[in-house]
């Protein structure tokens, strides 16, 4: 029986690895024919869908009359011993790059970030040491209820309501990357409020007030005692907020503008890797799938080394 648990087991731990491996190589044989047109220039191009007119060379055709070289404008037919021939037509190539969806992903999960994160380890300390028990529970069946809210009502929300008190506040556009960015916070702050908050719950009692008994204050103990002991449930609820950002669609598609445009300030509009995919799959087909098939490739890498350097950081730091 036991081999039997252990073997269930070590199939369960497997799963996990072979479906990050199947998807892995999966977007990589998807992404093949881009890779193979584009190279690492699909990264570091911003072009997207954009029409390169290239000229065809011009072609000698040399007779075995003579090897003088005449010109086509000419009257007689003994001339043409020797011909420079220049074909009118042209080849038409369409470009990819990648470079301003990987901006636009990196810049809003960045705002998100930076917005979520102090309020909701603000959220977590008031909601497990300071509020009284009622207020505590009932702020965290709110916390919990907009953590279930689905993502396009947080996009129509900020689209329809949010977005024209940024705009009024900012300037700029009404979709734009900040926008975006804060929206996208909103979203967030409740996965990293929550786990926080119940990470913090764990603390044992003893721990606490022997810190009280020897003269620390509300502060301290929360810095020395409850932050220290808490510390992977706080990673924890970071990194799952990290790759609900990154991989965040629909709420991103409704503010985020979905324009190919390098933005220079944080009120222009420009788009993400997911809007991208969502946007143009529809009617993608050849090397336009495949380019968008390298960008959801480009996306499981980035949240994967992002993930892994946020979490190696992280735990360094609280060692």
């Amino acid at each position: 029986m036991e081999k039997i648990f252990k073997n269930l087991s070590f199939i369960s731990a497997s799963f996990v690895l072979i479906v990050l491996l199947g998807i892995f190589i999966s977007l990589f044989n998807s992404a093949r024919p881009a890779m193979a047109e584009f190279g690492f220039g699909f990264i570091t191009d911003s072009s997207w869908e954009k029409n390169v007119t290239i000229e065809k060379p011009v072609s000698k055709i040399t007779t075995a009359k003579t090897s003088k070289e005449v010109s086509t404008n000419v009257e007689s037919d003994d001339a043409f011993d020797d011909i420079l021939v220049e074909d009118d037509d042209s080849l038409t190539k369409t470009i990819y790059g990648g470079l301003i969806p990987i901006v636009g992903t990196i810049l809003s999960t960045l705002i998100a970030m930076v917005f979520a994160l102090p309020i909701a380890m603000g959220i977590a300390v008031f909601l497990a040491e300071i509020a009284p028990k009622n207020i505590s529970n009932v702020v965290g069946i709110a916390i919990e209820l907009l953590a279930a809210i689905p993502s396009i009502i947080f996009g129509m929300w900020g689209l329809f309501y949010f977005a024209p008190i940024v705009q009024s506040i900012v300037g700029g556009y009404q979709v734009s990357l900040l926008t975006a960015g804060l929206v996208l916070g909103v979203m967030i702050l409740p996965f990293m409020a929550a786990i926080t908050r119940d990470s913090m719950k764990t603390t044992p009692d003893v721990l606490k007030e022997s810190a009280y008994a020897l003269g620390a204050t509300k502060f301290e103990v929360i810095k020395d005692i409850i932050f220290p002991y808490s510390k992977s449930g706080i990673i924890g609820s970071i990194i799952l907020a990290l790759g609900r950002a990154l991989g965040e669609t629909m709420a991103v598609a409704f503010l985020i503008g979905s324009v190919f445009s390098m933005p220079t300030k944080l009120t222009d509009p420009t788009v993400s890797i997911p809007v991208a995919m969502a946007n143009n799959f529809g009617e993608a087909t050849g090397l336009t799938m495949s380019s968008l098939f390298y960008l959801a490739f480009l996306l499981f890498v980035i949240s994967f080394t992002v993930i892994s350097i946020a979490k190696i950081y992280f735990l360094r730091k609280v060692n």
